[in-house]
């Protein structure tokens, strides 16, 4: 897992600015090895970055959870949190090696405090 602090400045400056109701999530890298000790093949490791629901919101756009009508309670995170979200959803891509998505407001699904130990099933 890494913050945003541990992204180099290089992979920051390449980073787009988020517009409107999109959100920047930087998704945390998949483990090598598993817990077993078993190193994943790279076939493997993709496909659970692609089918990632978690990741740390970097940077929101301007108008994130700025409708009172379809966000009452005011916005479902902030930026730094960790967030789920649906599987594939949002835009991919890699900088320097590692993945990001762009992704809607409204489909942050929950936060998280720690998000260690999640996985997909």
């Amino acid at each position: 897992m890494y913050a945003e602090s541990k992204l180099s400045k290089d992979i920051l400056e390449k980073l787009p600015a988020p517009k409107g109701y999109r959100i920047l999530i930087a998704v945390p890298e998949v483990e090598e090895k598993t817990k077993g000790g078993i190193i994943r093949p790279d076939v493997i490791k993709s496909k659970e970055e692609t089918a990632s629901i978690i990741g740390q919101v970097l940077v929101m756009g301007s108008d994130c959870y700025m409708d009172p009508d379809r966000f009452p309670a005011g916005p479902y995170c902030r930026e730094g949190d960790w967030v789920m979200f649906r599987a594939y959803s949002g835009t991919r891509f890699k900088v320097g090696g590692k993945e990001f998505r762009l992704i809607n407001d409204d489909v942050v699904e929950a936060t998280l405090d720690n998000p260690d130990g999640i996985e997909r099933v």
